[in-house]
C-alpha cells in the first residue's frame, strides 16, 4: 500500500472524524434501525431500508478512514527541504497562457480543497511541479489543453 504523507492538520481532522463516526455515528444508526424495527414488517419497510444503507456506506467510511490513517505519516515541515516543491510546499506559479500568478499548497489527496488553495500532489498540476525548483517552467496537461507554469516560489506555511 502506498504511504499517505498528512500535515499534522490533515492528519488530526481525519481522525475526529473517525472517532465521530465510531462513536456518535454508530450509535445514532443503531437508533435508526431500532425505531425502524419498531414499525413492523421488515420485508416492505423503506425507514429499515434505509437505515441499513446509511449503516453500509457509514461503515465503509470508518473503513477507508482506518486504512488511510494506517497507511498514513504526518509531515513534519520543518524538515523538508526548500529549494524544491515536495509535499506540504506552497508554490506560487505563473500561468504563461493567462499571465496570471496562482499560490497552492501540494497536499495527500485526502486533504485536498481547491477553494482552500490546497491541491492534490496527485493532481496533474501537483504530479508536474514535485521535484522542480523555484525558476523551473512545466507543462501540464489538462482538460482545457496544455498549461505552461513558471515556479515563482516555493515555501512553507
Amino acid at each position: 500500500m502506498k504511504v499517505n504523507y498528512l500535515s499534522r492538520e490533515g492528519y488530526d481532522k481525519l481522525k475526529e472524524e473517525l472517532r465521530d463516526l465510531v462513536t456518535r455515528g454508530r450509535k445514532d444508526i443503531a437508533r435508526q434501525i431500532d425505531e425502524a424495527r419498531s414499525h413492523g414488517d421488515l420485508s416492505e419497510n423503506a425507514e429499515y431500508d434505509a437505515a441499513k444503507e446509511a449503516q453500509g456506506k457509514m461503515e465503509t467510511r470508518i473503513s477507508e478512514l482506518e486504512t488511510i490513517m494506517a497507511n498514513s505519516r504526518v509531515l513534519d515541515d520543518k524538515n523538508i527541504d526548500n529549494s524544491k516543491v515536495y509535499v506540504l510546499s506552497t508554490v506560487t506559479i505563473h500561468n504563461n497562457k493567462t499571465n496570471k500568478e496562482m499560490k497552492y499548497t501540494l497536499v495527500s489527496k485526502d486533504e485536498a480543497d481547491f477553494n482552500k488553495g490546497k491541491i492534490s500532489v496527485d493532481s496533474p498540476i501537483g504530479k508536474a511541479l514535485m521535484g522542480k525548483s523555484a525558476g523551473d517552467v512545466v507543462s501540464v496537461k489538462v482538460p482545457a489543453g496544455v498549461l505552461e507554469l513558471e515556479i515563482k516560489q516555493i515555501e512553507r506555511q
